[in-house]
């Protein structure tokens, strides 16, 4: 069977390969979530500096190790780029499955977040090289899809092996293993070049305006998005509901994102250069009623999901507009550049929510939700006001 991508074909176990990249991405500092709150029980002796570094050091180390793997993709082989990241993330991985020691699962998890850096960039990097315009955007939307989907059945197996063993959680991180198998057929499918009416030729260097922009444009609606993640446990106890129902509103959260992926074209072809600005007002509104409702089962379900589907829309526009607003050898670079901003506001956003409720003194959990809603709807207005022009907020012709 052979996928269409705009420059010519390639076959669908290619296409999986790449795929399968997508599904490694979402992996980093997973498999302690199920468990942090048995921490104490597993390492009676750990200090709370230790669990703070056992969750945040991944991400701080994916971070510039994105940012190096863009500036190597220009100059090194990106398949033996890909190659040293998933064995550098699996062996990572087996250490943890095996590993009986917090400091040993610490010092695993910061060489892990040195091989997902690697990788994270890659696994846009690989599309754009193999697609272009449609096609391109159809498989960025499907690779968000994939990647969201994956951290919804990831969460559901850790949390599985973590009733049998707490160390079974980490068996998750052998997931690169697959990419590693799948790699020949990258190997043996050399990419077309970019059209020469491609939308990348436009660009001799990287748009530095439009980069910075969509950094800090990708910046905001994650941090506005991230609110779910971080506080929705706290409505759910407030409406007195279960542990279980807070678990499953947060997935549906996921899925949320998820969905539009498959579909992204046709959403686009609706809403053209106004797709970022429906986008942020369904997602402002789903934060809105999260903020305003009586915090019900039914409630929190409509507002996670309006708010994972204007963010699910956006998150592969982002990536794309990163794409074609630098040249093709430096695509993977803008790429890595521009989903850096993701990981700042995973690290930033709960001492920024912390902020906030300090500097407006409240300690009402609904409060962030209307905070981050007023945000997302003053984008809102900002992409009404400039659409027609702006190449960020909305058309990129």
């Amino acid at each position: 069977m052979k996928i269409a991508t705009g420059k010519g074909s390639i076959s669908l176990v290619t296409l999986i390969a790449i795929l399968s990249i997508s599904a490694v991405v979402s992996l980093p500092g997973l498999a302690i979530s199920p468990i942090l709150s048995d921490l104490d029980k597993i390492f009676p002796s750990a200090s709370e500096l230790e669990v703070e570094m056992l969750e945040s050091l991944p991400s701080l180390l994916i971070i510039p190790f994105m940012l190096l793997a863009g500036r190597w993709s220009i100059t090194y082989n990106k398949i033996k780029l890909l190659v040293i990241g998933c064995a550098i993330f699996l062996i990572s991985g087996v250490g943890s499955l095996l590993s009986r020691s917090l400091i040993e699962l610490i010092v695993l998890g910061a060489i892990m977040g040195i091989g997902a850096g690697i990788i994270i960039p890659l696994s846009t990097g690989f599309i754009v090289d193999y697609f272009t315009g449609d096609y391109r955007v159809k498989q960025l939307g499907i690779s968000s899809a994939v990647n969201n989907l994956t951290l919804v059945v990831a969460t559901t197996l850790v949390g599985w092996l973590a009733e049998r063993e707490w160390s079974y959680a980490f068996a998750v991180y052998l997931l690169p293993a697959v990419t590693l198998i799948l790699i020949p057929a990258l190997s043996h499918t050399t990419p077309e070049p970019e059209p020469s009416s491609g939308a990348q030729h436009r660009q001799q260097e990287l748009n530095k305006s439009i980069i910075v922009g969509l950094m800090l444009f990708y910046f905001a609606i994650t941090y506005c998005s991230l609110v779910v993640t971080f506080n929705t446990s706290y409505l759910v106890d407030k409406g007195g509901m279960s542990d279980t129902t807070s678990g499953v509103i947060i997935s549906l959260f996921f899925l949320a994102i998820m969905a539009p992926g498959f579909i992204l074209n046709r959403i686009i072809a609706v809403f053209g250069d106004k797709t970022n600005l429906w986008s942020l007002l369904i997602m402002g509104a789903g934060l809105a009623i999260m903020a305003l409702c009586r915090p019900t089962a039914l409630w929190l379900i409509v507002g996670v999901v309006m708010t994972g589907l204007g963010y699910g829309v956006m998150q592969p526009i982002v990536y794309d507009k990163a794409a074609t607003n630098a040249p093709p050898h430096k695509a993977t670079l803008a790429l890595s550049i521009v989903m850096s901003v993701n990981y700042a506001a995973i690290l930033l956003a709960p001492f920024i929510i912390d902020g906030v409720d300090h500097i407006f003194a409240t300690s009402n959990h609904s409060f962030a939700f209307g905070f981050n809603a007023i945000i997302t709807l003053l984008m809102a207005i900002a992409a009404a006001l400039t659409y027609r022009h702006n190449r960020v907020l909305g058309s990129d012709d």
